[in-house]
């Protein structure tokens, strides 16, 4: 088995690909950072597995792309994909700049459609597989302070749902799930207690449980809150 997971060095991204990992997914990750992606490598490696890593601005249409080709000459058939890469650039939609809308559009929706494009006809060529889309509760509700994360979250959403209506057919699952508040980089500094907060593995343990589903059914949503934030 075999994953590909976006965003994979921190969060909730890091989380899923050491779960999937520690229970046999061989796996494909891709961020930023390479010393941060060699450096995960290096950290879960045993013998007689494989984990390959590939620097990608997410950002970058060309940049996904040369990643997407990459891909079909290296790793065929993904039965995980993983649409983790995102940011939340705080800010009223009225005042903020035009940039950070734009940002948040390729990293949170265009990265991801580009991906899922690549993937999923794969997918529905072979009549199977799973894509995961990390969306948000921004996606059905506007957050306070997030003015164009909402708006492109929102829109993550819709992919999410018209992925799974167009694959559904070929035996091919797609979910969303929508965090709340989540102990990731992005909350760096917070006087809030741990605890308090959705926590990345969280999010793991749930993601690997629907891969244990049997093949009739498909969790659309998944959403998960803190308890008293």
């Amino acid at each position: 088995m075999k994953a590909v997971i976006t965003g994979a060095t921190k969060g909730i991204g890091k989380a899923i690909a050491i779960k999937l990992y520690e229970n046999g997914y061989d796996l494909i990750i891709a961020a930023r950072n390479l010393d941060d992606l060699d450096e995960m490598r290096a950290g879960l490696i045993t013998p007689g597995r494989v984990i390959d890593v590939y620097r990608v601005d997410f950002s970058d249409k060309q940049e996904v792309y040369h990643f997407l080709d990459q891909m079909e000459k290296n790793a065929g058939f993904a039965d995980v994909l993983v649409n983790n890469v995102g940011t939340f650039l705080p800010g009223t939609l009225l005042d903020e700049a035009d940039d950070a809308f734009e940002m948040q559009q390729h990293l949170n929706v265009n990265a991801s459609y580009y991906i899922s494009k690549f993937f999923g006809k794969k997918m529905r060529s072979m009549r199977k597989g799973h894509i995961f889309n990390i969306c948000s509760v921004a996606s059905n509700a506007p957050v306070k302070n997030g003015g164009s994360y909402s708006v492109t979250k929102a829109a993550m959403l819709s992919l999410n749902h018209v992925l799974r209506q167009e694959l559904a057919p070929h035996q091919v699952k797609v979910t969303a799930f929508l965090p709340g508040s989540t102990k990731t980089s992005s909350w760096e500094g917070t006087t809030i207690p741990d605890e308090k907060f959705v926590q990345p593995d969280d999010i793991a343990e749930i993601l690997y449980t629907i891969l244990q589903l049997s093949a009739g059914v498909n969790v659309d949503e998944v959403l998960m809150t803190p308890l008293d934030f």
